[in-house]
């Protein structure tokens, strides 16, 4: 009873919010945030009441947004491991005859760890960062594409649970989309976002930046610099480490992740200070702001201009 009283009242006061312009505003980011990270939640963990509280609340943003299930309903369930999580998935269809048969699909993992090492009476991993971050970007860019109703390529829109499991969530939904043959053209997923690099010529990596030429293209699309690589995230190898993953392995088709965070400037990762205390959410929305254009682009363009440098990947 009490999510269901934290959720209502939520709802109520993200209604008032104005959308009145295009511009995503930091409150906005905040909002989102505050839900998805708050005590209540209870970190998120997979399969969890937490978890299943913050999927009903990115459906509601979906109802609101006017985005559409992309099945029969937005909670698309799977089971792997011994897990049984919800993926919720949305869809916005383009406006063009022949490129609506081409998908553009934005993504993001909502769920988180749950409970962590216990600091200062403090045992909950809110997973402000990671990955409420990345959700409240894909709520605010998809809000934004479904209100302006300009792309010619259809998007789907998807939360996945059950990336802390093992990506367990993209894993499923690829192979389902994949089955369905479907024409994927790029996965763009969003992974920890929260903070600013504070010694980088550039604002966000793309994990496995040098495997297509997505992180140009963005640049040229939106006439900035503002996607660079990561050598940390290269040496690590992150380019597998997250839901783009799971659209690769499946399609072969630019899949990538979008983060402003290789863990050399977080020092809370899986970590119960993950709060929201830790974010910048001015920084958030002006990198949401530069990218829409990007992504707008990126549905529009009259041939697949993004592409693969390698045929395939070890």
């Amino acid at each position: 009873m009490k999510f269901k009283i934290l959720l209502l009242a939520t709802l109520i006061v993200q209604s008032c919010i104005s959308n009145q312009d295009d511009e995503v505003k930091p409150q906005e980011i905040r909002d989102f945030v505050e839900f998805l990270a708050s005590d209540e939640l209870k970190g998120r963990e997979t399969a969890t009441e937490g978890e299943l509280v913050a999927a009903q609340f990115i459906k509601s943003k979906f109802i609101e947004a006017g985005i559409k299930p992309y099945f029969e309903t937005y909670f698309d369930a799977f089971e792997s491991k011994g897990f049984k999580g919800v993926n919720v998935v949305g869809y916005i269809e383009g406006n063009d005859s022949k490129l609506k048969n081409e998908i553009v699909l934005l993504g993001a993992h909502y769920d988180h760890i749950g409970f962590g090492e216990t600091v200062e009476n403090d045992s909950i991993a809110n997973g402000a960062n990671d990955n409420a971050s990345g959700t409240a970007a894909v709520l605010a860019i998809a809000n934004r594409l479904a209100h302006s109703g300009t792309n010619k390529r259809s998007i789907i829109v998807a939360l996945f649970s059950g990336e802390e499991k093992g990506l367990l969530g993209s894993k499923a939904l690829a192979k389902k989309l994949n089955e369905q043959d479907i024409d994927l053209y790029t996965m763009l997923n969003f992974e920890m976002i929260g903070v600013p690099f504070i010694d980088r010529d550039y604002d966000i990596f793309l994990t496995g930046y040098e495997l297509s030429d997505l992180g140009e293209k963005l640049n040229t699309y939106t006439n900035t610099t503002m996607v660079g690589i990561s050598d940390v995230a290269k040496k690590h190898n992150l380019f597998k480490r997250s839901d783009n993953y799971s659209f690769y392995n499946e399609f072969k088709v630019p899949s990538h992740t979008i983060s402003s965070c290789d863990l050399t400037n977080f020092d809370f990762y899986h970590h119960v200070d993950d709060e929201i205390d830790q974010l910048d959410f001015a920084f958030m929305a002006t990198t949401i702001n530069k990218l829409i254009p990007g992504i707008v682009q990126i549905c529009n363009t009259d041939t697949k201009e993004i592409q693969m440098y390698a045929p395939s990947i070890p």
